[in-house]
């Protein structure tokens, strides 16, 4: 394990409470485990309370449980996690995500059914005519407790058969951390749902 692990190289630190998320630099790399400085203050992570690592490796995204030994400021000692594995290749994990919602933009209200997400983006239907050029608002529901807002911007709309609209686009966010955050509940909800 010791050796996926590098000096300098970015990791993402995801707690129980996934709204907690952070993101660092690995500054030192040891015998029994690894040193981060953390971009954020680090609430929400507890000293011995197990988190979820994402770091890219030239093999691709690595990812482990392990627990912070010490917590000094936003400097984090971690553990050497008992195992890992490596996660797809593509750069955004895609999920299943069927959600009856909103999307405001272009002076107008849509209503769309949401079919999957990632961190980069949607796919969506709707029933009515959607403006390519245009960008939207739209809130995920996460969970009971957190939704976030992305930016909405189509790229493709195919016609359905029913005389409904499929459109794909991308997002970008108002806070890099609503990125951060739905990269991790997609990658989260990929494991669970792989492990059912």
């Amino acid at each position: 394990m010791r050796e996926l692990i590098e000096k300098d190289k970015r990791i993402t630190i995801v707690p129980h409470d996934f709204k907690f998320a952070n993101k660092g630099t690995i500054t030192e790399v040891g015998q029994d485990g690894f040193k981060v400085e953390l971009d954020y203050d680090s609430d929400g992570i507890v000293k011995h309370n197990y988190c979820e690592f994402y770091t890219q490796t030239s093999h691709g995204t690595l990812y482990f449980d392990s627990y912070p030994k010490e917590i000094q400021g936003k400097t984090l000692t971690i553990a050497n996690p008992a195992k890992h594995k490596f996660l797809q290749r593509r750069q955004y994990r895609r999920i299943k995500f069927i959600y009856d919602l909103e999307m405001h933009g272009d002076n107008k209200t849509h209503k769309i059914t949401t079919l999957d997400i990632s961190a980069g983006g949607m796919k969506l239907k709707t029933n009515e005519n959607v403006n390519i050029e245009a960008e939207y608002t739209v809130t995920l529901p996460l969970s009971a407790e957190q939704n976030i807002e992305c930016i909405f911007s189509p790229i493709r709309i195919e016609k359905n058969s029913d005389g409904g609209y499929t459109i794909s686009g991308r997002f970008s966010y108002h806070d890099s951390k609503d990125k951060m955050t739905l990269t991790q509940y997609c990658a989260k909800r990929s494991i669970e749902i792989r492990n059912k």
